[in-house]
């Protein structure tokens, strides 16, 4: 009976489960000088996301690259963070972010745009579903601090809708309104 429920338990753990797409980033050789000779491991870097609004990014260490490809896959499934999209192809606001040396700058885009990103940045973009944004690497080329800094910057992100929920306010008050400045000055113009 405890082998049905197990069987039970793992289908719908199965089920409830997103799929997830993956994108190695980078793979590392390192080696270890030993007595004999030297030993060589590897070092992946992978970014996890459901291209839907969740992302995370993992590194893992083995002596056999799958091995390594498959532990930071792990990781970065455990770490991931939800970002709120616009329409659900965009950033809400331009973002800055930050790691160690590394800094990144991600703008918000018109429909058409694309993905304007460098490498690691890229990953990152594709595996949480963004169509549209145009971003810019300022600090560290290293692809670790590049998705660190690029991670850290969309949990900075905020949508309308939280920001007038901590105000109490309503989202129409929050977003703002394009046609008026331009309606003001209209009448202006036609008095002078």
């Amino acid at each position: 009976m405890a082998e049905r429920e197990n069987r039970g338990r793992g289908r719908n753990r199965e089920e409830a489960a997103p799929e997830f797409a993956d994108r190695l980033v980078a793979i590392n050789r390192v080696s270890k000088t030993v007595k004999g000779g030297k030993r060589f491991g590897f070092a992946a870097l992978v970014v996890v996301g459901d291209q839907k609004g969740r992302v995370g990014f993992g590194k893992g260490k083995a002596k056999e690259v799958p091995e390594a490809i498959r532990k930071a896959t792990e990781q970065a499934k455990r770490q991931m963070i939800r970002v709120a999209l616009k329409d659900g192809r965009t950033l809400h606001h331009d973002i800055e972010g930050r790691h160690g040396a590394g800094k990144v700058v991600m703008r918000t885009a018109p429909q058409g745009t694309g993905i304007i990103a460098g490498g690691p940045m890229r990953a990152v973009f594709e595996m949480l579903g963004v169509q549209d944004v145009v971003s810019k690497s300022l600090g560290s080329q290293n692809p670790y601090n590049m998705i660190r800094a690029t991670i850290n910057g969309l949990s900075k992100e905020q949508s309308p809708r939280n920001v007038a929920q901590r105000r109490g306010k309503k989202v129409a008050d929050i977003l703002r309104k394009e046609d008026a400045p331009v309606a003001d000055a209209a009448p202006e113009a036609a008095e002078a």
